[in-house]
Order: structure tokens, then sequence, then C-alpha cells
């Protein structure tokens, strides 16, 4: 079955970096895109980028373009979220995600928390 697996979540403080990882299985990774969103208390969870199965960047958003990279590693199975200059707002719970036979996947989430 599909499984994606995030870690890399920590406390961080404002215009420092993290990289957030996610290991998937049960679907040929190689041949997908990949996408991280994030959610934030009360908050619908919003996209945030999303790479080919190629590895090129296909989106991030407005609030996050410029200061997050997504890339991937085909050959470990995993896609990557770095994350510099991290602003108050950037706090959530990040997901990564991915579309499978129709189907939304989704792993368990790693904590991201900015502040002082």
């Amino acid at each position: 079955q599909v499984q994606l697996v995030e870690s890399g979540g920590d406390w961080v403080q404002p215009g420092g970096s993290l990289r957030l990882s996610c290991v998937a299985s049960g679907f040929p990774f190689s041949t997908y895109g990949m996408s991280w969103f994030r959610q934030s208390p009360g908050q619908e969870r919003d996209l945030v980028a999303v790479i080919r199965a190629n590895g090129i960047p296909a989106y991030y958003s407005d609030s996050v373009e410029g200061r997050f990279t997504i890339s991937r590693d085909n050959a470990k199975n995993t896609v990557y979220l770095q994350m510099n200059d991290l602003k108050l707002d950037d706090t959530a719970v990040y997901y990564c995600n991915t579309a499978h036979a129709g189907t939304d996947y989704w792993g368990q989430g790693t904590q991201v928390t900015v502040s002082p």
C-alpha cells in the first residue's frame, strides 16, 4: 500500500532554515509528481509546492516563492522541502502528498514551529 512518511519538522527561530523529508513506498515513485501541503490550526490545508516526476518544480505558493525549494531523489524514493528564511506564518503541520489511481495519499505530517 502507499505510504508517505515525513520527517524533519522542528522548532526554529525566524530567519532560520529546515529541511523536510518524505519517504515514499508502495507505488512507482519515480513516475509520480509529489506535493507538499501545510495546515495551521483552524485553517484549511494549503498547497505549498509541487514537483514533477522528472524533478522539475512545477509550483510554489506565493507565500513561499523564493524561500522554499522542493526537490526529489528518485533513487531514495524521497522528496524534500528546503525551507529558508522561515517566518512566523510558516508555522504549520507539513504534509507530503501524491495522487495515485485517482486517490490522494497523505503522510502523518511533521510539525514546523517558527517562534522567537
